[in-house]
């Protein structure tokens, strides 16, 4: 049993990087792209109360694409990400289109889908990361967008726009759509703005070790409709323009596209889209347990019949799972309505329910079928949705956010306050990164982020920092602030 705990399945040659294009603005100098890289080697690559809306048939290739364009190219807009850059920073984006120098304004561009007609776009979250003002352009008009959450666990964000009847895209259902499929992707790619390309879905599910996050949530639509740089948080569309994936991702030798697209289900993306907008932050549904895809190796060892399901490795102390019977070595073949193929399927099952909510679960032991009631958890423990504190400060360069239950186990801390969405400001020049937990300022608890934030914008004098790093280890740091 001890190959049960080994890391398992097919891994890509690939480095890490996003298709959003990147050029870097000089003074009194044209913007200018920066070159692809051709290597010899494979890249994958990022490429931004769900109710669907129409089911149709796949049984007919249409004569052409005019509709589905025409319903869907005005809901597309070209998002434009400025950034400054620091030497000391490296990043995906760093390895893949090169970087360093001195400081310097930088601009990423990409793609956004309009959802309401008031203003609000979902996009990626590695469109507009690091984003120290954001623009959005929609028929030939730039609008300042206003950043309202970010999900690393899905590569999503949403932005608004203060703007009016503005034409939402219309939405499909991505656990309706077949492998097969006729699907359009659009976007923005090299700064072409409005640009549609096709081809079909190739498969569902995938899972391709690309995302961050601390619960990675990776079930993509794999196409081969062509992906370029620029295309990240554009629109997938099926034949009747209806929205049906975020595009995010490229497989690709040279950076471009040579073979395959991945794109976030727009079942996934609208979730937790709804989620930002209404609470701040995704309602993470806990099942108290850590699975694993199930191998023809593991099969064999465990004497397990089916290669469908996920393997239950590890129960959860007072989790949803222990106190529903659960245990170690079950076999999970249904969650819901849900027939669970493998973990990229248990994943997206559990992404559409709420903390609270009852599933019910469908599990072999011993070649038995069982079947128990979950009452799911959010990351508290609790049952309830969350509403996480957070301050957000220019000056600091920063968002400060209370750390949830699951950061004070895997850090060892009561509490703290997590550094995310780092830019140029105040906290990065004093050399802090991204994920670090501060613990203490000046001796005193640092438990609330508008208490600490709002100290630490007026502070002057000797500042006395202590915490954890993103990888685990200690800090205490002294400076001297004007």
């Amino acid at each position: 049993m001890n190959s049960l705990f080994k890391t398992t399945g097919v891994s890509f040659l690939a480095g890490l990087a996003g298709a959003a294009v990147w050029t870097t603005i000089n003074v009194n100098e044209p913007e200018q792209f920066l070159d692809y890289p051709q290597e010899n080697k494979t890249e994958v690559s990022f490429a931004s109360q769900y109710q669907p809306v129409t089911n149709h048939s796949t049984s007919e290739v249409p004569v052409s694409f005019v509709d589905a364009s025409e319903n869907s190219t005005e809901s597309v807009v070209f998002i434009k990400n400025f950034s400054g850059t620091d030497p000391r920073r490296y990043s995906m984006f760093d390895y893949f289109f090169g970087g360093g120098g001195a400081p310097s304004q930088q601009v990423s561009t990409g793609s956004g889908v309009i959802i309401s007609g008031d203003g609000y776009i979902v996009t990626n979250n590695h469109v507009i990361d690091r984003a120290e003002t954001i623009e959005v352009v929609h028929k030939k008009r730039t609008y300042k967008a206003t950043l309202v959450g970010t999900d690393k666990n899905t590569d999503i964000a949403v932005l608004k726009i203060d703007e009016t009847n503005l034409p939402a895209i219309k939405r499909g259902s991505s656990r309706d759509l077949k492998i097969g499929e006729w699907v359009l992707a659009v976007g923005n790619p090299f700064n072409l703005t409005s640009t549609v390309t096709a081809g079909i879905v190739s498969a569902k599910e995938r899972q391709i070790n690309i995302l961050g996050g601390d619960f990675p949530l990776e079930s993509f639509i794999q196409t081969d409709a062509p992906i370029n740089p620029g295309n990240s948080g554009g629109a997938l569309v099926n034949v009747n323009g209806e929205l049906v994936g975020i595009n995010t991702a490229i497989l690709s030798r040279t950076g471009s596209y040579t073979g395959y697209g991945f794109a976030v289900p727009v079942d996934i993306a609208m979730k937790v889209s709804n989620d930002l907008i209404k609470y701040g932050e995704v309602q993470k549904a806990i099942p108290g347990i850590e699975a694993v895809e199930i191998t023809p190796e593991l099969a064999e060892e465990m004497n397990i019949k089916t290669l469908d399901g996920v393997i239950v490795t590890h129960v959860i102390k007072n989790g949803a799972a222990e106190k529903s019977g659960l245990k170690r070595n079950d076999v999970i073949t249904k969650l819901g309505n849900q027939l669970i193929t493998g973990k990229g399927s248990f994943e997206e099952a559990l992404s559409y329910y709420y903390p609270g909510d009852q599933l019910p679960v469908f599990y072999l032991r011993d070649g038995n079928e069982k079947s128990a009631s979950l009452q799911l958890q959010n990351l508290e423990g609790g049952n309830g949705v969350i509403k996480r504190e957070f301050y957000s400060s220019g000056l600091l360069g920063a968002r400060l956010e209370a750390v949830n239950t699951i950061e004070k186990d895997k850090f060892g801390v009561d509490y703290g306050i997590k550094l995310t969405g780092l830019t140029r400001g105040y906290l990065r020049e004093l050399g802090l990164r991204e994920g670090f937990i501060i613990t203490q300022v000046n001796g005193d608890p640092a438990k609330d982020p508008t208490k600490v934030g709002a100290y630490l914008e007026k502070f002057s004098g000797r500042l006395l920092l202590e915490g954890v790093a993103s990888n685990g280890q200690p800090f205490m740091q002294s400076y001297n602030v004007r």
